[in-house]
């Protein structure tokens, strides 16, 4: 049920310079998803009653994703005044005037908090009744950070920045997480006397703590044991450091679920990915998108499956696959590229070294090695004889290729589309299939071989070839 007396805001109007991107750093993807889309989702499952998303930097990108992820969001723009403080101040003001419950201000570049850490401390922070509850944790190397300072009994005095801290200071490993519950009165009345006095020339949020502080509030600090939930985006370094703990919680939420992810450290699985129990995946496997394995299939060894479907039971081995669908007992691979629109049925096998395109391919038919397969629908308990390629583009406009059931084509037929071939019709070996073939006939496009004897000795004069020739003629034939 929507929380009455919660208001979100998430801060994504950062440059983000260190990124050194041309797309927006609450932007970039991280398991499939932008980093602003896993705040969004987490801060959507506490249910709030408002949630606000302030943006500047390349305003039209963040705030289509925003829309896009979060439709109900008010999205609010920062104006010419730097930082924070300023940027939750005009957030606030997009929230109807009368409410007056709790404000949670959550950054856009903080993917991995959770909305379970996120209710707990906001419980905390309703026991307690203060204006405010920051987030914290505490680090091996707290550069770059804000620090909390706390007097002798453990209370908060203040957050400060770390180029306005002290020696002293910036000594303290317990850093500000960027997060904090405020009451809206209390941050209503304290941002509006904020300033841009500091070494940064911003208007600093943390300047609401200490102001405060300053009236006699005790200062609520909840220290995030998990250092990795308040781990922030800063540069593509930071990402991958992100990515790296996002994927492995993954995977092994995936293993408690009953699939068998036999390398962890060389699998990558997607958020929207899903996995049914009794699969299993095997080293250097990505699984990226909306891709969906069902039960008892086993995907990998060096796999790569984006937005595809794979069926019950199916085995799916060092194959690089997109927007493709793989049925239920079906076989793909070794190093089989399945592009997009390719649909392989029950019991079907796409062997190795196999390219397929818009493809369908019917139930228990083989296309086993060597081939090329695009636009073309092929019937089910057909065969396609290595080397197969459906010729399905002529320079101008491509075209299918419609294949029956039970179809056996000899080695190498090139089918050169538009063309069909009946139900139970054969090919033979290396036939150039232009015209349509009849239901059961055999289709031939073969010359009368010839063999012109002596060619080599006349043409290749001492070569290897004519060598093995002559020893292989005898003395007699090689006098001649």
């Amino acid at each position: 049920m929507t929380d009455s007396s919660l208001a979100i805001v998430v801060l994504a109007a950062g440059q983000g310079t260190r990124m050194r991107s041309a797309t927006p750093k609450v932007l970039h993807p991280l398991a499939g998803i932008p980093l602003l889309g896993h705040v969004l989702a987490t801060a959507q499952a506490l249910d709030a009653a408002h949630l606000v998303v302030v943006v500047r930097h390349e305003r039209e990108k963040v705030a289509a994703a925003v829309v896009e992820l979060a439709p109900e969001a008010v999205i609010v723009d920062q104006d010419e005044i730097p930082g924070t403080g300023r940027a939750v101040e005009q957030a606030v003001a997009a929230i109807p005037a009368g409410f007056a419950g709790d404000v949670l201000v959550l950054s856009g570049d903080v993917p991995l908090m959770d909305a379970d850490t996120l209710a707990a401390v906001l419980a905390d922070h309703r026991r307690a009744g203060g204006p405010v509850t920051l987030f914290s944790t505490v680090v091996d190397d707290p550069t770059g950070y804000g620090r909390i300072v706390r007097d002798a009994d453990g209370s908060v005095l203040r957050i400060v920045e770390q180029k306005d801290a002290s020696e002293a200071e910036r000594a303290i490993t317990e850093v500000n997480a960027g997060m904090y519950v405020f009451g809206a009165t209390a941050l209503r009345e304290k941002l509006a006397g904020v300033t841009t006095a500091n070494a940064q020339g911003e208007k600093y949020l943390t300047d609401v703590i200490g102001a405060l502080h300053g009236d006699g509030h005790a200062i609520g600090g909840i220290v995030v044991a998990d250092e990795w939930k308040v781990w922030g985006v800063n540069d593509r370094a930071q990402l991958a450091q992100v990515g790296a703990q996002l994927n492995a919680l993954t995977v092994r939420g995936w293993q408690l679920a009953g699939v068998t992810i036999v390398d962890p450290a060389t699998t990558w699985i997607d958020r929207a990915v899903t996995i049914e129990r009794d699969v299993t995946i095997l080293p250097n496997t990505q699984l990226h998108g909306a891709t969906a394995i069902a039960e008892g299939a086993t995907v990998g060894p060096d796999t790569t499956l984006v937005d595809t479907e794979v069926g019950r039971n199916a085995t799916v081995r060092r194959t690089d696959a997109t927007l493709a669908v793989i049925g239920d007992e079906a076989s793909v691979g070794p190093f089989t590229f399945l592009r997009a629109g390719t649909a392989i049925g029950t019991d079907g096998k796409v062997g190795a070294f196999v390219e397929t395109k818009n493809a369908q391919i019917g139930d228990r038919t083989k296309v086993p090695h060597l081939s090329y397969i695009g636009d073309a629908e092929i019937g089910e308990d057909s065969n396609i004889g290595a080397g197969g390629i459906t010729a399905n583009y002529n320079g101008v406009e491509k075209s299918r290729t419609i294949i029956g059931k039970a179809v056996k084509s000899g080695a190498h037929t090139v089918f050169v589309a538009p063309v069909r071939i009946g139900d139970g019709a054969y090919t033979g070996a290396g036939a150039l299939i232009r015209r349509d073939v009849p239901a059961g006939a055999l289709a031939l496009d073969v010359a009368p071989q010839r063999n012109l004897e002596g060619w080599v000795h006349a043409h290749r004069p001492g070569s290897a070839s004519d060598l093995a020739a002559q020893q292989a003629a005898g003395p007699a034939e090689a006098q001649d």
